[in-house]
């Protein structure tokens, strides 16, 4: 029963890692198409990068293996993004990044400090559940969300789900504090973009009917 158990969370971690890692191609990949960063938040792109990496150093210190591809990969995405960011709104851009970085990744720090990796990694876990507030915030207060892929969300909540498992298997508390804020942040994102989106559709229908009846009464 253990090892069917073991086998279970092996294949939920290699799901994680393949939408971790994933999740910010299609962002990316919108990006460099629409040429347009609305709705998509600097902030969070700074925090994404600054987590990654705080990741990595805390699942090396744990030995929780599993966890380290996904972090090194969405990295350097997340750095590919910064990029994007810069070529498409200049500075401003980038240095909110910088500033998001540079502010969220001294906590952790200071608590490894004092309390090691013990109290880092709970941080670092809390840090995690808000991870994605700067980009659920930013969806929220803009009715343009044509930059930010409703795909890389959608992947987001599955890998903050399987973490939250996966955390609550083993018993550890940072993995489970992230993996459940992450998921309703995430899912807060989901909802933003499919609301948005439907009353798109709604409007173009609104203004095509009448159009349509214009064109009709010409022909007649």
């Amino acid at each position: 029963m253990e090892s069917e158990i073991g086998m279970v969370l092996g294949l939920f971690v290699v799901v994680a890692n393949v939408l971790g890692a994933g999740m910010i191609v299609p962002q990316v990949v919108r990006l460099r198409r629409l040429q347009s960063t609305a709705g998509v938040s600097p902030t969070w792109i700074g925090i994404g990068l600054a987590m990654n990496l705080w990741w990595v150093a805390y699942g090396t210190s744990q030995s929780l293996w599993g966890m380290l591809p996904v972090s090194v990969i969405a990295a350097v995405l997340y750095a590919l993004i910064a990029g994007e960011l810069h070529r498409l709104d200049g500075l401003r851009s980038l240095h909110l990044v910088f500033r998001g970085a540079i502010g969220i990744a001294v906590a952790p720090l200071l608590f490894l400090i004092v309390g090691g990796w013990a109290a880092a990694g709970l941080v670092i876990g809390l840090i995690y559940a808000i991870q994605f507030a700067p980009a659920a915030i930013a969806a929220l207060r803009t009715n343009d969300v044509s930059g930010v892929a409703g795909a890389t969300w959608v992947m987001a909540l599955g890998e903050a789900i399987i973490w939250f498992v996966y955390g609550w298997s083993t018993g550890d508390l940072a993995l489970i504090i992230g993996g459940a804020g992450g998921a309703v942040m995430s899912l807060v994102i989901v909802l933003r973009v499919a609301q948005l989106a439907q009353h798109k559709t709604q409007s173009e229908r609104v203004t095509v009917a009448p159009l349509r009846e214009l064109l009709a009464s010409d022909s007649a």
